[in-house]
Formats: structure tokens, C-alpha cells, sequence
């Protein structure tokens, strides 16, 4: 099974993580945690251009497909085979970041992206996307309260020198994305203080009912599911 994390900067996507870990071990599943970009030998060289606050240049074409080698290596050396020996990968982004960030914000085609998106994706999509929301200007306050603290680096700051009117293309997008795939993805509150955002998360996941997937072994997926509150 595999389940995205997305949101602006600052959404608190990370924190979370830790969270959900601990959840899935309560019930006797095993999960693995993995990030884009960066996640692989190759997409940590791939991550440190993409982040990288000096390549304020970079073409918006060149970023799309650099976040598209990333991918495509993150879901082969770690995905596929995480998931095909029956753990749960929750991915913190995935390819819907591509759809909003270099698509809506960066302008780029979505008839571009998506046969990108087809290219690298093949048959793979989550199961689950929890949607971490809030408005721009407090993620951003937050991520760089956090550079600033040292509790994250400066070195990664690229996105977050973006002007505001960024990142609300960002968020629009990303709230766009949800209200067409409403039965994937889960908006989350996630201007909420951080326990009570963790509750949302617990109450969406105790609402899903899991099954082995029959064709692929030891994989697990979602039967159904229930709205949350």
C-alpha cells in the first residue's frame, strides 16, 4: 500500500510522520518511510539541485524532469519492492506535487506532466493522499522559524524564497486535485496544533478496513473506506 503525504511548506508533513509509524506498529503492520526527492543514493544528488537556494535559475522544464528522475528511481529501488514484500510506504510527496508546483505555480502544461506522469508512474498510484492544509503565509512562518532555529537546513531554501502568490497557486492546486479525487484524498486541518492534527490523521486510518491484495501477495490495500469528522 501506498500512502502520500502532501502540503505546502511548513504544512507539518514530517512532523507527522513519526505519528503514523507509531500507529502502524500498534497494529502489527510494517511500514517504511521515504521522501522526494531525495530518498535514494541518486536522488540525494538529485535533491541537492532541486533545493538548492542558488539555483534560483532553473528552467521550470529542467526542474520537471529532474523531479521525474528522481521518482523514477525512488519508485524502483524503494517502492516497488517495499511494497511487494508487504509493508506500507508512506511517501512524504509524490507525484501530485509535480502536478501542482511545476503545473500550477511554475505554469507548465498539464498535457506535459501528465504523460510525464504516465511515463514514470505506470501503474502505480496511492491509495491514500492525506492533504496537509493551511494558508501560505503561516507554512512559511513555520519553515523558517525552523531554518532559523537549525532544526532545518538553509542549504534546502529554494522553494521557500518563492513569493507568497507561489505558493497560494501551490495550495489552490492542491485543494483543486483533492475535490477531483475525493475518494483518495483526506484534507487535514493542519493549521490545527500538532495533537489534534495527529488525532485527524488516527481517526482517518481507524476508518479503513485492509485486506491482502490476492494478485500481488503480501501486498496490502484498502478495501474500503469512511469519511472522517
Amino acid at each position: 500500500m501506498l500512502i502520500t503525504l502532501e502540503g505546502i511548506e511548513g504544512s507539518g508533513k514530517t512532523t507527522q510522520l513519526g505519528h503514523m509509524v507509531d500507529y502502524f506498529k500498534t497494529k502489527g503492520k510494517d511500514c517504511v518511510v521515504t521522501r522526494e526527492p531525495g530518498d535514494t543514493e541518486i536522488g540525494r544528488k538529485i535533491r541537492a539541485i532541486l533545493l538548492d537556494p542558488e539555483n534560483k535559475n532553473l528552467d521550470p522544464m529542467a526542474e520537471l524532469f529532474l523531479y521525474a528522475a528522481d521518482r523514477a528511481q525512488h519508485i524502483e529501488e524503494r517502492i516497488k519492492p517495499s511494497i511487494l514484500s508487504g509493508k506500507i510506504v508512506i511517501s512524504d510527496r509524490f507525484h501530485d506535487a509535480t502536478t501542482v508546483y511545476q503545473g500550477c505555480a511554475r505554469g507548465l502544461h498539464p498535457d506535459i506532466i501528465n504523460r510525464i506522469h504516465r511515463i514514470v508512474l505506470k501503474d502505480l498510484k496511492p491509495d491514500v493522499t492525506l492533504l496537509f492544509d493551511l494558508p501560505p503565509e503561516i507554512g512559511l512562518k513555520r519553515a523558517w522559524q525552523q531554518v532559523n532555529a537549525g532544526t532545518r537546513t538553509n542549504t534546502e531554501t529554494r522553494f521557500e524564497k518563492e513569493a507568497l502568490s507561489f505558493h497560494e497557486k501551490v495550495r489552490q492546486g492542491y485543494l483543486d486535485l483533492a475535490r477531483h479525487e475525493p475518494e483518495r484524498f483526506y484534507v487535514i486541518d493542519a493549521s490545527l496544533p500538532e495533537e489534534k492534527v495527529t488525532a485527524a490523521i488516527i481517526n482517518i486510518l481507524n476508518g479503513m478496513t485492509w485486506v491482502r491484495h490476492k494478485s500481488g501477495g503480501a501486498r496490502i490495500e484498502i478495501k474500503k473506506k469512511i469519511t472522517d469528522d
